[in-house]
């Protein structure tokens, strides 16, 4: 059974009854890994959990750990210097000495540690091998919960020394409910909750001033300017984009978008579609543009986002991009 302290957290009923049975039997790991997509209740799980086991209850502590103001809950945040990774030396200065003498008020401690992958990242080992020690060889009653979206950029030695759970992506029944309660209106809750991707974060943000339907309609234009052919305004379309802040977003959504036109070229089942709301488009648009290449106009999107996470030149990806999507088959 699920502990009250973990009311409202919702789509993760396993990892939430794995942290409840630990509190039941006085069995909280030394070192947790959260790890799973952003926006899903990772960093809010952690922090019950730190309130619960050192709060018990108690509405005075818990309003210190809500404020930041409790010695025996500490949450340390990736930098913002450089590549905003935790440098060895302020480790060693702020970090390591709350490990080595917590627990100071309470009987438990917890440190914790949003975006562990960017803070510790394997590309820069120092103050992951830092941390190391303090993991393998924990102090009675210190906690440890690192949280990574991407938790393959962590050390293995640091993965294994944590006990692993996974939080998964949200359905989107959840993330409807979530965007009714802000009295969004049902077309624009489809687009949202199908972009969102099962992020509550996400979805929240994409709601805000019609960002959804907006990028759906750009996706559309792009789709547009491929078709037409012309050199000239596909090389401005692509400038255009790169030097948007938005061109992840705009990339994934006309990759879904392509993903429905296959799908309504093949006759999926509209109630699959992510954008059924324009089921009238998308069929007008599948009888123009093949299944086959409406697929591989999506895989070329997937792939161009994967390299961009590796900060890939923005404007290169966008040129190679858009002459690649127009000749695709």
């Amino acid at each position: 059974m699920t502990h009250p302290a973990f009311n409202g957290i919702l789509g993760q009923e396993r990892v939430l009854n794995v942290l409840s049975d630990a509190m039941a039997n006085g069995r909280i790991a030394s070192a947790y890994l959260f790890e799973g997509p952003s926006g899903v209740g990772k960093e809010l799980t952690a922090m019950r959990l730190a309130s619960q086991a050192v709060a018990g209850g108690h509405p005075d502590i818990e309003y210190r750990i809500a404020n930041s103001n409790h010695p025996d809950v500490r949450v340390f945040r990736p930098r913002e210097e450089g590549n905003r990774n935790i440098q060895v030396e302020y480790l060693r200065e702020e970090i390591l000495p709350v490990a080595q003498y917590a627990p100071f008020e309470a009987s438990r401690s917890f440190l914790i540690f949003p975006e562990a992958d960017v803070s510790f990242p394997q590309k820069h080992p120092e103050a992951a091998n830092a941390i190391l020690k303090p993991l393998e060889e924990p102090r009675p009653g210190v906690t440890f919960i690192l949280i990574a979206e991407r938790p393959d950029r962590l050390l293995p030695t640091i993965r294994s020394r944590c006990q692993r759970l996974r939080f998964s992506r949200l359905p989107n029944s959840v993330v409807d409910s979530i965007l009714e309660a802000t009295g969004a209106p049902a077309q624009a809750r489809s687009i949202t909750t199908h972009l969102a991707q099962g992020s509550a974060d996400k979805a929240l943000a994409l709601a805000q001033d019609g960002l959804a339907e907006e990028l759906f309609r750009t996706a559309k234009e792009i789709d547009q300017a491929v078709d037409a052919r012309r050199p000239g305004d596909i090389v401005n379309l692509a400038d255009d984009l790169a030097k948007s802040d938005r061109y992840a977003s705009l990339l994934q959504t006309l990759h879904a978008y392509y993903r429905d036109v296959a799908a309504a070229g093949l006759g999926v089942a509209e109630s699959s579609w992510g954008f059924r709301h324009e089921a009238d488009h998308l069929r007008e648009r599948a009888a123009r543009l093949p299944p086959a290449r409406a697929a591989a106009r999506a895989e070329l999107l997937q792939a161009t986002l994967r390299i961009l996470e590796s900060n890939a030149n923005p404007t290169l990806c966008m040129d190679q991009l858009l002459f690649r999507l127009r000749d695709a088959r």
